[in-house]
């Protein structure tokens, strides 16, 4: 099932039948820890929108109402490389491979909704970046109790020369005013992703293709279930939160976005992500 959040409402896509969960609110669909037996409750009582009708992006919202994002990292080899490359010359290189060895994850707040793109719409490069990434991750959705919902396509903006300078300037090389983006849906689900799930990046410029790259969860070190084990030690979510599990495409060091660029996230079973560079 895909739970999208749009201008009418939260609407529910099983079996290709779309129905408008009309008097359900997004913070309360994102508490329950029980979503996907009561998307089926509601799925089998509840009349279907007609046959002819069709989401597109301008009727959808980004995937959040109050929850938090948080992000990990140096969680795929890749990751690991591309960090210790672009801090070498600070001498940093050896805490990213320090932290894909170590028991703790590397966690850290991403951001809030409302800094947060959705589907359609543009996400941004810091004024004072000149080397800036997309990074494509698989996201999950995760309840105030720590339960995994779901999961959906997230966009971890990133000034990488800024975090090369020095690791400390973490903070400033990834949150910012849209700096992130998901959807465009959540699949709800009770089952973890298989290890063959795929997630691919494409960015276009001026309608040519400038960058594509792939990977699959086979690549992520980490489990979901770990990362969110360690995001809920000593910290609490009222409504919950999102949390990007790392990126295993990195575009090699010359490239950059540029104002413009359509960035294409797409994982498999969840859909595309699509947003331009303002």
């Amino acid at each position: 099932m895909k739970l999208y959040r749009t201008k009418r409402g939260p609407i529910l896509e099983d079996g290709g039948r779309f129905r408008l969960l009309d008097g359900e609110g997004w913070n309360d669909l994102f508490s329950r820890d029980d979503l996907s037996g009561h998307l089926s409750s509601l799925a089998a009582r509840l009349p279907p929108l007609g046959d002819g009708f069709r989401l597109r992006d301008e009727d959808l919202l980004p995937p959040i109402e109050d929850q938090e994002v948080w992000a990990a990292g140096v969680t795929y080899y890749r990751s690991r490389d591309a960090r210790m490359e672009e801090a070498k010359s600070s001498g940093g290189g050896s805490f990213y491979d320090r932290v894909y060895t170590a028991d703790r994850p590397e966690l850290f707040f991403k951001a809030s909704p409302h800094r947060v793109a959705g589907p359609g719409e543009q996400v941004r490069i810091r004024k004072d970046s000149r080397w800036n990434v997309p990074e494509p991750e698989l996201a999950l959705a995760v309840t105030p109790g720590g339960r995994i919902i779901g999961y959906t396509a997230g966009n971890d903006m990133s000034s990488r020369d800024i975090e090369g300078e020095n690791p400390l300037y973490l903070p400033q090389a990834k949150v910012y005013d849209k700096s992130c983006a998901l959807g465009p849906c959540i699949l709800v689900t009770n089952e973890v992703p298989p290890p063959e799930t795929g997630i691919l990046l494409e960015v276009s410029r001026h309608g040519d293709k400038v960058f594509s790259g792939s990977t699959s969860l086979a690549a992520m070190k980490r489990r979901p279930a770990e990362l969110v084990e360690y995001l809920f030690r000593d910290n609490s979510f009222p409504h919950g939160c999102f949390l990007l599990t790392g990126t295993g495409v990195v575009p090699p060091s010359p490239f950059t976005l540029e104002h413009g660029d359509e960035i294409r996230i797409t994982v498999d079973g969840i859909g595309s992500l699509i947003n331009s560079v303002a």
